[in-house]
């Protein structure tokens, strides 16, 4: 059995790698974002004072 990456096969991983760190990035900018988001609407809502 031959286990050495073939060329195209690495040309092909190299290029879903690329993608999936971008991904990866996207998905976790979106978190970040949406859990600061959360936290300011939760300090908000108890401190805020009623109305």
């Amino acid at each position: 059995m031959n286990n050495a990456p073939t060329s195209i096969g690495m040309g092909m991983m190299d290029g879903m790698g690329g993608m999936m760190m971008w991904g990866m990035g996207l998905v976790w900018l979106l978190v970040i974002v949406l859990l600061v988001l959360s936290i300011a609407a939760l300090v908000k809502y108890l401190f805020g004072g009623k109305r």
